[in-house]
C-alpha cells in the first residue's frame, strides 16, 4: 500500500513537473523573436567616409566588420571552426545532446565547468538575440531560440552568421574583420595556421589572442590543430606544417588615408541627424567631394604656415615635465611620455641634456637624438637658456627624416577650398589638429572679413552704373557719432590720397574710398547686394564701418562667395 502511494506521488510529482516545464517553455517561447526577425538578421558595420577618389577618411561605429559570404569563407576556417566550437553542427537541430552529456562528464570529472556545451546555433542566438547574464532562464531561451533558427535557417545560413557576428578581440567582430586587424590580410590569403589562430579565438578572444598573449594563443592555435588532425580535416603533413609555424600576428588597424577628421565629423553630424544610432551600424559608405590630393596639401599648408607663425613670434617654453631624478629608465622615461600625444605630427621627447651647441632628447618613439644648431636656432637662443633636463618638448620630422625643435601653435587657423562651378568641396581642415579641438573654424568660426569684403562692394557700385575708371574722391572723411564719438577711418598706410579711379582704390585697398562708396551707394543698397552672394543679412552691420569689413562671417561662407566671381555670377 505504502509503495503504490509513494509511487503515485512520484507519477504526480513528475506530471506536475512536466506541466511547469511545458509551461515555462511556452511563456519563454511566445517571448523569442518572430519568425520575422529571425528572417532578417542584420549585421551591424560600421559608418565609413571616403574622399572623391575612393581614400579612407573617417569611420564611426562600435563594431570593426567587413562581412564574408560563406561561400567566400576559405574551407579550411570554417574545418578548423567546426572541429573547435561544433563538430556535430550538420547533424544536430541546434541543441547537440552528446555534446551536453560529454561537456557534463567532463565537468564532473574536473569538479569545475572546462568545457561548455553551445553549439554554434546557440552562439549565433545568444550573439544576435540574448544578453550574457548566466541564469537558467537565459539558457533555456538558448536552447529554444537554437531550434527556431534552425527551423528557419539553413545551416549555411546560421554558419555565414556566426562567421560575421563572433567577436575575435580588439573591437573586431567576425572573421574577415579579424584577418585584417591580425594579419592585414583578407580571410582568401592566410594560411592554415593562421586560421587555426583564429579559429581559436572565440573561448577568450580579449585574453588569449596573439596580440595580447601569445603564449596562450600558440598552445591554442596547436590545440584547434590537433582537434582539426583527430577528426580527419587535415592529414599529418598539413598538422607538422602549420604547428611549427611561427607566430606572425600583429596589430594592424584599417589606415585613416586622408587626414581629414573635419569633413569626416561633418559626415558623421549630417548622417546621424538623418538616421540615428542606425547610422553607425547600417554598414553606410559616405562619398564625399573632397580630392586626396589637394586635402592633403592643404592640411601640409596650414600646419606649416600655423607653426611657421608661431616659430616667428618665439618659443613659449616646454610643454611639461618629467622628473629625470625618479624616472631614470629609458623604458620608464619613454612610458611617462605615453601622457603627451603627437599633435599635428609633432612628437613628444623629453629633454636629455641641453647643451650649448646640442639639444640630445629621448622621443616618444623611443630615439634618442642629438638636434644641433639648424634644428633650434629659430629660438634665438641656445638650448642651455630655455631649456632644462626633463623638460618635455615638441619635435617636427622633416621630409629628409631629421628631427628640429618646435611648439604647438597658440594661434588656429582655417582653410577651405571650393569648386566655383558647384560649390564642391575640395579640401577643409578646421583647425590645427581635431584631437584637440574639434570645433570646425571652416563652417562655424564668426571672424570679420575686413578687406576681403571690398570687392563685393566694388561690385555693387559697379551693378549701380559705376566702370574701373569711375573717379571718387579719396579725401579723409567724418563720420559722426552721438553715442560713441566721431569715427575718422584711414587708409592702412594712414596716408591719403586724392580722386582716385576704382580700378586703382581697389588694387591698393583704400579704405576712405570704400567708405565713400558704401555712403554714395546706401548701406541697405550694399546689404542686399551682398546678401546675393550668400551672406548672411543679420550678421551684415547697418553702418558705414560695413566697408572696412566689420561684418561676421565665416570661411565658408567668404569663398562660397567668391565662386560667384570665378563662374561667371552663380552662387553655388
Amino acid at each position: 500500500m505504502l509503495i503504490r502511494a509513494l509511487f503515485w506521488l512520484s507519477a504526480l510529482a513528475a506530471s506536475a513537473a512536466a506541466i511547469a516545464l511545458i509551461m515555462v517553455t511556452a511563456v519563454i517561447w511566445s517571448d523569442l523573436p518572430a519568425t520575422s526577425v529571425v528572417q532578417d538578421i542584420r549585421l551591424k558595420e560600421p559608418l565609413r567616409v571616403y574622399s572623391v577618389d575612393g581614400r579612407l577618411m573617417g569611420e564611426f561605429g562600435d563594431e570593426r566588420r567587413i562581412t564574408v559570404q560563406i561561400e567566400d569563407t576559405p574551407r579550411d576556417l570554417i574545418n578548423a571552426v567546426l572541429a573547435t566550437e561544433d563538430d556535430r553542427f550538420f547533424s544536430h537541430h541546434g541543441v547537440d545532446p552528446l555534446g551536453v552529456l560529454r561537456a557534463l562528464i567532463t565537468n564532473l570529472k574536473s569538479g569545475q565547468t572546462r568545457q561548455g556545451a553551445s553549439t554554434i546555433t546557440m552562439q549565433v542566438a545568444r550573439n544576435y538575440f540574448l544578453s550574457r547574464e548566466k541564469t537558467y532562464t537565459r539558457k533555456i531561451k538558448e536552447a529554444l531560440l537554437a531550434f527556431k533558427l534552425e527551423r528557419e535557417l539553413s545551416k549555411n545560413e546560421i554558419l555565414e552568421l556566426y562567421v560575421n557576428k563572433i567577436f575575435l578581440g580588439h573591437r573586431s567582430f567576425g572573421f574577415q574583420a579579424a584577418a585584417a586587424f591580425y594579419y592585414n590580410k583578407p580571410l582568401a590569403e592566410l594560411t592554415l595556421a593562421q586560421l587555426a589562430m583564429l579559429a581559436g579565438l572565440p573561448k577568450a578572444p580579449s585574453s588569449i589572442n596573439p596580440v595580447s598573449n601569445p603564449v596562450r594563443a600558440l598552445e591554442r592555435r596547436n590545440y584547434v590543430l590537433r582537434r582539426m588532425q583527430g577528426l580527419s580535416l587535415i592529414d599529418d603533413a598539413a598538422f607538422e606544417k602549420a604547428s611549427t609555424a611561427p607566430l606572425t600576428a600583429a596589430r594592424h588597424r584599417q589606415e585613416i588615408e586622408i587626414n581629414a577628421p573635419y569633413v569626416s565629423e561633418m559626415v558623421r553630424e549630417h548622417m546621424f541627424s538623418r538616421y540615428g544610432p542606425l547610422a553607425y551600424e547600417s554598414g553606410f559608405r559616405v562619398y564625399t567631394t573632397i580630392d586626396s590630393r589637394y586635402q592633403k596639401t592643404a592640411t601640409q599648408a596650414l600646419i606649416q604656415g600655423l607653426l611657421g607663425y608661431s616659430e616667428r613670434h618665439g618659443y613659449q617654453g616646454p610643454a611639461g615635465y618629467i622628473d629625470p631624478v625618479k624616472i631614470t629608465t629609458p623604458a620608464g622615461r619613454v612610458e611617462a611620455l605615453s601622457q603627451y600625444r603627437a599633435v599635428a605630427g609633432l612628437i613628444p621627447a623629453m629633454v636629455l641634456r641641453p647643451g650649448g651647441d646640442a639639444l640630445e632628447v629621448l622621443t616618444a618613439e623611443q630615439e634618442f637624438t642629438s638636434i644641433g644648431y639648424e634644428g633650434w636656432r629659430w629660438t634665438f637662443r641656445s638650448p642651455s637658456q630655455i631649456l632644462h633636463p626633463g623638460d618635455v618638448v615638441y619635435l617636427s620630422r622633416s621630409v629628409r627624416d631629421t628631427l628640429r625643435l618646435a611648439q604647438v601653435p597658440k594661434v588656429q587657423g582655417a582653410l577651405i577650398s571650393l569648386n566655383p562651378s558647384d560649390g564642391s568641396i575640395m579640401a577643409l581642415i578646421g583647425g590645427f589638429d581635431f584631437a584637440k579641438s574639434k570645433f570646425n573654424r571652416a563652417t562655424q568660426a564668426l571672424r570679420q572679413p575686413g578687406s576681403n569684403i571690398k570687392p563685393f562692394i566694388y561690385s555693387a557700385a559697379l551693378e549701380k552704373g559705376f566702370t574701373p575708371a569711375t573717379v571718387v574722391s579719396g579725401a579723409p572723411v567724418v563720420i559722426e557719432d552721438n553715442v560713441g564719438g566721431d569715427w575718422r577711418p584711414q587708409n592702412y598706410s594712414k596716408k591719403v590720397f586724392g580722386p582716385t579711379r576704382l580700378r586703382k582704390a581697389l588694387s591698393t585697398s583704400l579704405n576712405l574710398v570704400s567708405v565713400r562708396l558704401v555712403r554714395a551707394l546706401g548701406v541697405d543698397a550694399v546689404r542686399d547686394h551682398l546678401e546675393k552672394f550668400g551672406f548672411d543679412r543679420s550678421r551684415l552691420p547697418n553702418g558705414l564701418s560695413l566697408a572696412l569689413g566689420s561684418a561676421t562671417v565665416t570661411p565658408m561662407e567668404v569663398a562660397r562667395a567668391y565662386s560667384v566671381f570665378a563662374n561667371g555670377g552663380y552662387l553655388v
